[in-house]
């Protein structure tokens, strides 16, 4: 949902599922003497009021607090022309007061308020349900529930909450199969998770008519895959891909009454790490015309043909790209001869529109030149790595590229991180990962424009390379003009960039402090003397100007953030 609200402070609102982006612009007149923005947000199901908080406080104020601890925005307001409540819960309405404060330090004034009231968009839409886990294995937020245990140790209430909704919503899509009137057809690649095992083969004890395709080669996935399925006791019910180069889906097709009528795709593994470690997203679609392409597809997996064969079928059941762009719903399948589909993504991303994309396994040489280009439309990209294999040299060169790159000031990145030493501002130490390939960032998506508009939303399986349009069996979903999933990924995309972003500063400061003379024999605290986040500007000339400089990153990204 989106809404706008106008005063001495326009604010812009816009609510996904548990996130609400808060965007607000003023006259350069008006900002003068501006110390920050104080957020009050007030839940209208029964009024709980509170202030919104942040980590920065006045260092003029003399309290003797870490980063660890938050602080009051109405005492320490934020210094941002766009800030975000990551505590929303789906289905509420909230209302927000934004409070321009001016003054000084320990003693600030208020300025007129801007008042928006905007309701979370809840789990379940008519057409789209968008599921998401919480990406936050490593978080202050995880270190502050289970302090020194890792999630194995904290046990089933850490997994309930890194999991969020994307599991409940996963194993409420497989329930629906409730006797001899439905069936589920799956293929999947990662195929580990018992819980999800036990879902299926209760739908099957059920009545319902169960078939799965697994990865079932003989490499890393396979066996495990074969393990479990084994300890699940439901063999009958799964058919091993060996044919495939990476049999790399994992979609769902519920029927009813032999009627394809939805279908669950996505980047979700059904694996411990995609469940409840790195990022991922469920995307329900409830369309009968959709959900028939994907069994149609499914129905060519099953076969496990080789590769010529299943990429002669492809091309008759989704042949690509699309004579035109204005269907609200597209489907990508792989393998496919050519790379026609992934000339197709590059267009997109090519568009002249702002862009928001996650990349699990880096910046492919191909899309950098859609970031490279310093011309003032916002460009923002999640990384889970800068780069994935090539030899040591063609790695540097690529990081060296995209280093260069995100210098622009249009272009926003944000690298995988976590805070791995308990030294730096209070902040506590961060487990590490529970992946091998992947441990932060695992979504696909793309976003074109999606404050915009006419938004237009990418998402699935594929890791936008060649070969996982050539070689792999994959899907993609091209959603266009749906404002309501393009603001749910949108706050999932701001969540995720924020929490790494700051991580790779630390990181970034981290390796400046170790690598330089004489720190080696310099205890924790020493070291932690060195350097420190920055705290809020005593003076409102160190940050306010920069906010309307023509052409900075903070101009370009309140411009299109708030709509101006």
């Amino acid at each position: 949902m989106r809404k706008k609200a106008y005063g001495k402070v326009k604010v812009r609102a816009i609510s996904g599922t548990y996130v609400v982006f808060l965007a607000f612009d003023m006259k350069e007149a008006d900002a003068q003497g501006l110390m920050g923005f104080a957020i009050q947000r007030i839940r209208l199901s029964d009024n709980q009021t509170l202030w919104l908080r942040g980590n920065k406080r006045f260092a003029a104020c003399g309290e003797a607090t870490t980063g660890y601890e938050d602080a009051s925005s109405h005492s320490h307001p934020f210094q941002a022309f766009q800030w975000a409540d990551y505590t929303a819960e789906p289905g509420e309405r909230y209302r927000y007061r934004v409070i321009p404060m001016f003054g000084q330090p320990c003693a600030l004034t208020e300025g007129p308020a801007t008042s928006v009231t905007i309701e979370t968009e809840s789990l379940a839409g008519t057409t789209h349900d968008v599921h998401w886990n919480r990406g936050a294995i490593a978080s202050q937020a995880f270190v502050r529930r289970w302090p020194n245990k890792s999630l194995d140790e904290a046990g089933p209430p850490a997994y309930e909450w890194l999991a969020r909704d994307l599991l409940p919503g996963l194993l409420a899509f497989i329930g629906q199969a409730t006797d001899n009137t439905f069936a589920l057809r799956a293929a999947i690649f990662e195929f580990q998770w018992p819980a999800v095992l036990a879902a299926f083969r209760a739908a099957h004890l059920a009545g319902a008519d169960m078939d799965i395709v697994y990865h079932g080669k003989a490499d890393d996935t396979g066996p495990k895959n074969d393990a479990a399925i084994a300890a699940a006791q439901i063999q009958g019910l799964c058919h091993p891909r060996v044919h495939a180069d990476l049999m790399h889906n994992k979609f769902i097709v519920l029927l009813k009454n032999g009627a394809p009528v939805s279908v669950w795709t996505g980047s979700t593994n059904f694996s411990r790490n995609a469940l409840h470690g790195q990022l991922n997203v469920g995307h329900t679609i409830h369309d009968a015309a959709l959900a028939q392409q994907f069994f149609d597809y499914w129905t060519a997996l099953r076969a496990d043909p080789v590769a010529e064969t299943l990429k002669d079928r492809i091309d008759v059941i989704d042949p690509l790209p699309p004579p035109t762009d204005t269907d609200p719903l597209t489907a990508a399948f792989s393998p496919r001869h050519g790379r026609a589909v992934f000339d197709w993504w590059l267009a997109y991303a090519n568009r002249k529109k702002p862009l928001f994309m996650t990349f699990p396994f880096g910046i492919v040489k191909d899309f950098r030149p859609v970031y490279d280009k310093d011309d003032g439309i916002l460009r923002f990209g999640l990384l889970d790595k800068y780069v994935n294999g090539g030899t040591a040299a063609s790695r540097a060169a690529a990081i060296a590229d995209i280093e260069r790159i995100r210098r622009f000031p249009n272009i926003g990145m944000a690298l995988g991180n976590r805070l791995f030493v308990d030294w730096i501002d209070g902040w506590h130490q961060e487990g590490q990962g529970i992946g091998v390939n992947v441990n932060w960032i695992h979504t696909k998506f793309m976003l074109i424009d999606p404050l915009g508009t006419k938004p237009i939303t990418l998402t699935g399986s594929a890791n936008w390379s060649v070969p996982s349009v050539t070689d792999n069996d994959e899907n993609v979903l091209v959603i266009r003009g749906d404002k309501r999933v393009a603001d749910i990924y949108f706050g999932e995309f701001m969540r995720l960039f924020a929490h790494h972003r700051f991580r790779e500063s630390v990181k970034r400061h981290l390796e400046e402090i170790q690598g330089s003379p004489g720190t080696a024999s310099m205890t924790e605290s020493e070291k932690a003397d060195l350097w420190r986040p920055k705290d809020l500007f005593d003076d409102w000339h160190d940050w306010v100007p920069d906010q309307f400089k023509p052409g900075s990153e903070h101009d370009i990204k309140r411009r299109y953030f708030a709509g101006s």
